[in-house]
């Protein structure tokens, strides 16, 4: 127990008058102690002046706050190795450790949270919950579409009407355990790469490739894929068990007719593409076709990533018996696609919405590089402004 300042001094005090010379029953009757107590001062304070008396004070007094500080260490470390479970990570989790350590051990909140590292706030929160309508249409929506991601279903529900924070949503998503499952390993294409020029108007650049896929009964089934590469529209989903180029060809008059003319046609160097009836076919309907370089199929990346949502989403989620109902499963999935279905490389547009935003005669007028309009007198004040759809990245 310390002695306050002001005692220490007059204890001082006393023994200067004793070693002065004042015997020790004279000092006992002036001050009215004992002599046990004098002797006691004497053997603690003999010899010091009251700073040294502070100094000492001050010393006793850390050293008894720092043995107070071992002894809450050590009885926090006993306490931290009693919690159960190895790792706490979720609030829930913390309030049950908090709880724990504040029974067993007998802590405050405050120092049970201190002890932890947790805020105390998160002990005494208590979530206010509203209705569980989001949740359940998420679950509905993701058993419909199980190849969708948060994101997606995000879209849907506010299409829906459903007012939900998509931090919220993604936490219900979790809880549900409706995590996509990452199918396989993804090459990684080694070296620099150079971005794809996006077409800025539809009609401008055509992309095709080939899917292939097994029917129940061992058969193999084909499949003509035809995406528009500005508005991601997938114009064409053509089955059957072989597809030789007159076919890929009557396909493509048929879109022409449908359509109109595309300036140009991407695609890889397959035998169907590179046969004598395709190159008639160009030549006849005076189009443009470019066949990218021999094992590199990023080159056509519109149609590539086209082709692993059709698979990640169809193929691999249907069993096909016979070639009728894999035609009319692949049409329903086209219309989806491009009516229901949002894209994120679209602002989470659907391909028909986003075409949709397309005039012929005004974007003729913006796009037209080489316009008839005479030139500006005086540069404009922001030149080279990039237009929305420049703004697009493939994938």
């Amino acid at each position: 127990m310390t002695t306050p300042d002001r005692i220490q001094k007059q204890i001082i005090g006393i023994l200067k008058e004793h070693e002065a010379g004042v015997p020790v029953s004279d000092l006992c009757r002036k001050h009215g102690v004992s002599d046990a107590s004098i002797y006691k001062w004497k053997a603690r304070f003999g010899g010091m002046d009251v700073s040294e008396a502070k100094r000492l004070r001050a010393l006793e007094d850390e050293n008894a706050k720092l043995k107070r500080m071992l002894a809450d260490a050590m009885l926090d470390n006993v306490a931290l190795k009693d919690l159960p479970g190895k790792e706490v990570v979720t609030s829930a989790a913390e309030r049950r450790a908090v709880a724990h350590l504040m029974e067993a051990h007998g802590m405050s909140e405050r120092r049970a949270c201190k002890a932890t590292g947790f805020c105390r706030m998160t002990m005494r929160y208590r979530a206010t919950r509203g209705n569980d309508a989001s949740r359940e249409r998420m679950k509905a929506i993701a058993r419909e579409r199980r190849r969708f991601g948060y994101r997606r279903l995000h879209v849907l529900l506010r299409r829906e009407g459903f007012r939900v924070n998509h931090k919220r949503l993604f936490r219900l998503y979790r809880e549900e355990r409706l995590m996509v499952r990452q199918r396989g390993g993804r090459k990684r294409a080694i070296g620099t790469r150079a971005p794809m020029m996006i077409p800025l108007r539809p009609n401008e650049r055509w992309s095709l490739d080939f899917v292939a896929d097994q029917m129940t009964d061992g058969r193999r089934v084909r499949m003509l894929a035809i995406v528009d590469d500005c508005t991601r529209e997938c114009l064409a989903l053509v089955a059957d068990t072989s597809l030789s180029g007159v076919r890929v060809a009557r396909e493509l008059d048929r879109l022409l007719a449908e359509r109109g003319r595309p300036k140009m046609i991407v695609s890889d160097n397959g035998s169907e593409f590179t046969s004598n009836a395709i190159l008639a076919w160009t030549d006849a309907a005076r189009v443009e076709w470019h066949y990218i370089a021999p094992g590199k199929p990023m080159q056509n990346g519109f149609i590539e990533s086209f082709n692993g949502r059709l698979r990640d989403e169809l193929l691999n989620e249907t069993l096909f018996s016979s070639l009728s109902q894999a035609r009319a499963a692949l049409g329903r999935w086209q219309l989806d696609y491009n009516t229901a279905r949002p894209h994120s490389k679209l602002g989470w547009q659907t391909p028909s919405a986003f075409a949709s935003t397309f005039h012929p005669r005004r974007d003729q007028t913006l796009r037209n590089m080489n316009g008839s309009a005479s030139a500006p007198a005086a540069p404009h004040a922001r030149e080279g402004k990039p237009n929305r759809q420049n703004e697009l990245t493939a994938g």
